[in-house]
């Protein structure tokens, strides 16, 4: 891999503020990308342009709500109007929710997980769109958890939005497989220290996982690398 494998390239990444998100963005960063960093918090993401920019890559800040789905729109205006392709989507930002028996499940939180985990990542796939299409060889990644596909007790809603989320995705991919560059991987970080681990295992040492900055790196060179729609990553330690 050269040292700027992604040199010249736009990437976008959700929940760049911290964790998973940050680490990424920093990685792609570094690799030579130009990296839109999106998230809540404009403070978070202020913290992370300036840990871009010091080591000597080029990064914009947008903070919004993705729950708020006019807000993606009106991004995917506004980054059209200063470039002409996207070649690069992260799809990372995800709502963990209350770990309770399905029964259980609060509606409120349930509507409010879903319209995160899914709806928002079907409006950022039609807001980006256009974008990844006119790029020579776009990617787009999105991360899963291993519930997606093994369930597991209280975790239902969390895990049923993921299995939805990876369906979701795939699907899109087939339908980009042959009439445009786009293609779709799936991206299990596995055990990592974050803070969204730590509120599912709060009893956990997170000095005995891996740091977000492996999933980051790995999923940099998934697509230094390239690959195939429908490819799957599971991140190990």
């Amino acid at each position: 891999m050269t040292e700027k494998p992604l040199a010249g390239r736009l990437a976008l990444v959700t929940g760049a503020s911290r964790g998973i998100g940050s680490a990424t963005a920093e990685a792609l960063g570094r690799a030579g990308a130009h990296v839109i960093l999106t998230a809540r918090s404009s403070g978070g993401l202020e913290e992370v342009e300036e840990r871009i920019h010091e080591a000597g890559g080029t990064a914009t800040i947008a903070p919004l709500d993705l729950t708020e789905t006019d807000s993606i729109g009106r991004l995917a205006g506004a980054i059209g109007g200063r470039w002409e392709a996207l070649d690069i989507l992260v799809l990372n930002a995800a709502m963990l929710g209350t770990l309770a028996p399905v029964p259980h499940a609060d509606a409120k939180e349930l509507a409010s997980l879903l319209t995160l985990n899914i709806a928002a990542q079907q409006a950022l796939i039609a807001a980006f769109d256009p974008l990844l299409r006119r790029s020579k060889a776009a990617h787009l990644i999105g991360l899963t958890s291993s519930v997606a596909t093994q369930p597991r007790p209280f975790w239902g809603p969390y895990a049923a939005s993921k299995a939805a989320l990876e369906t979701l995705l795939l699907t899109y991919g087939e339908e980009m497989r042959n009439v445009s560059t786009v293609k779709v991987a799936i991206v299990d970080p596995g055990a990592t220290a974050t803070k969204m681990r730590q509120k599912a295992f709060p009893g956990e040492d997170q000095a005995t996982l891996k740091s977000p900055i492996v999933v980051g790196h790995a999923i940099v060179d998934l697509i230094a690398g390239d690959f195939e729609t429908g490819h799957r990553l599971r991140v190990e330690g």
